[in-house]
């Protein structure tokens, strides 16, 4: 009789976990958890990896140009997500609230801290059947050659 019913607790409980909503099933969703991301990046490529992969399309393209240029130029080869910098993305406030105005594909999640100045607004894209956060990085100036290396 025991047996039968932990199996039936067991199935249940992994049932119950198998309903849980990924984080970026929401656009505030997403930018909490890319915020808990980066908190935890410091070097680390897996935190990096796990960041990089809640970006935008076009966020993820533009940090793998940028490696690409860096790969070319030092002649060591660099992840995309590699490109996250921790010093880049410091958090100037500790968030308290996500609010997110959704219209269509596209969203604009405002995250609001304690203070009257603590507000930031963050895009989000919704692309491969998730929200992804769509950071807003400088284009990257055409690259150069030097006369005679064609």
């Amino acid at each position: 009789m025991m047996k039968p019913l932990l199996l039936c607790l067991g199935l249940l409980a992994s049932a119950a976990g198998c309903n849980r909503r990924p984080p970026n099933a929401s656009p505030d969703g997403a930018v909490r958890e890319l915020v808990e991301r980066l908190r935890l990046v410091n070097g680390d490529p897996a935190a990096a990896k796990s960041a990089f992969e809640l970006l935008s399309k076009r966020a993820r393209g533009n940090l793998a140009e940028r490696a690409q240029r860096y790969s070319a130029a030092s002649g060591k080869t660099i992840a995309p997500e590699a490109m996250i910098v921790p010093s880049r993305f410091v958090v100037r406030f500790e968030p308290q609230r996500y609010a997110a105005q959704i219209s269509g594909n596209h969203a604009l999640v405002e995250i609001i801290g304690l203070g009257p100045e603590d507000r930031a607004q963050v895009a989000c894209v919704f692309e491969d059947e998730a929200w992804r956060v769509d950071l807003p990085f400088p284009p990257l100036p055409p690259v150069q050659v030097r006369p005679g290396n064609n």
